[in-house]
């Protein structure tokens, strides 16, 4: 912790170690230190002579042996493609992306062919639609002039004014 209720400047206080401290045996570095880096030394050594002796496992090691923090923090990368498991049965019928992307460069016809008759079968569907509206306008206007042409033919047959039938006898 530090001492005092404020930092002094931007780079802070520096911190020693009081008298009390020292005689206790509290210090940051604790005596075993060079014990254990005496430790850590001779195990290095021993795992380079290991190492050297068996020289094809060493070249294994160093590839697998990640840079910095890689070993560390596992990172996971979008764009890295791990393959896939793939059924043979599925590569003999032809179901995974390469194999329909091999069928395409092979037979760039048939691809042809199959995208034609998607084309012909649209234009059919457009067709019928519009001729459905075709035939539903002309039927009402069919209709209309079937009504118009009875009224006329009642009208001239059988005229309802008095005056109209004594000028046609």
């Amino acid at each position: 912790m530090g001492r005092g209720k404020f930092k002094a400047k931007p780079t802070g206080q520096r911190h020693f170690s009081t008298p009390e401290q020292l005689v206790a045996g509290t210090s940051t570095r604790p005596r075993t230190f060079k014990r254990q880096e005496a430790e850590y030394k001779a195990e290095e050594e021993s795992n380079e002579e290991s190492e050297q002796e068996s020289g094809e496992e060493s070249d294994d090691e160093t590839e697998q042996k990640r840079k910095g923090t890689q070993g560390v923090i596992e990172i996971n990368n979008p764009n890295l493609v791990k393959p896939k498991n793939l059924k043979v049965k599925d590569l003999d019928q032809g179901k995974t992306e390469q194999a329909r992307k091999d069928l395409e460069r092979s037979f760039p016809d048939l691809i042809r062919q199959q995208r034609e008759e998607a084309a012909r079968k649209k234009e059919e569907e457009k067709a019928d639609v519009s001729m459905k509206k075709v035939f539903s306008r002309s039927a009402k206007a069919l209709a209309s002039s079937e009504e118009t042409a009875r009224k006329w033919f009642r009208s001239a047959l059988f005229p309802t004014n008095m005056n109209t039938m004594l000028a046609s006898v």
